[in-house]
């Protein structure tokens, strides 16, 4: 979980559990044909990008990076979260509810991209893929606060696709992934297994332990 020669204490993010991983529960009975089945598809049946062009692609992959950071993984161990967005627009799939008036799921996404694109041109004169990660930080604040250019959005509400489109479902697909499993100590579906002891401070054996205590969450009390 560490980059380069960087030891856990100076690793940007360091996880309580810097030894667990998940996928050592493969032939155990915590996993069932159909978790094994689901889990293989995650790890080795990345979707190629098929909905966005090359060039929202792009930007979303620098939204992702900035709104869920990696940098204690390679490129070939990074979670693809843009990848599965582009996947599930691609096949339609939605949640099946929208605000009244707004674009449909896939139109909310490209015009969504595209509006960071034009906040980020308005702001700093450059693309959203090309700011520092300060500004991409800021304009997403930005974007969170609705202190924008609605003028950018064609029809989106800017803080609806930021909180509930795109977090959603970058957060949705981020800890569906085992690698996020093992980050958070997760011992992944109940069944067929299932969990006994449920109390406080209370694991099952075959549960991660943590190694060290959580980091504070920046930016929070």
């Amino acid at each position: 979980m560490t980059a380069g020669n960087e030891t856990p204490e100076e690793s940007p993010f360091v996880t309580p559990y810097p030894h667990y991983d998940v996928l050592q529960k493969w032939d155990s009975p915590s996993f069932n044909d159909a978790t094994r089945r689901a889990l293989t598809q995650r790890l080795t049946e990345v979707p190629r990008r098929r909905f966005f062009d090359a060039e929202r692609y792009a930007r979303l992959r620098a939204v992702m990076d900035c709104v869920l950071p990696q940098p204690e993984r390679s490129d070939a161990e990074r979670i693809p979260v843009e990848a599965w967005i582009d996947a599930q627009l691609e096949a339609n799939q939605g949640s099946g509810t929208r605000y009244a008036g707004t674009p449909t799921q896939r139109e909310a996404w490209r015009r969504g991209l595209d509006a960071l694109e034009a906040e980020a041109h308005a702001r700093h004169g450059s693309g959203f893929s090309d700011l520092s990660p300060e500004q991409q930080t800021a304009l997403l604040k930005a974007v969170d606060n609705g202190a924008v250019d609605q003028a950018h959005w064609q029809g989106v509400h800017p803080q609806r696709f930021f909180r509930e489109i795109l977090l959603k479902d970058a957060v949705k697909i981020y800890y569906a992934h085992p690698a996020a499993w093992s980050e958070m100590g997760f011992g992944g579906p109940a069944a067929p297994r299932g969990y006994v002891r449920l109390g406080p401070d209370d694991r099952d054996p075959w549960e991660a332990a943590e190694e060290r205590p959580p980091q504070p969450v920046r930016g929070l009390p």
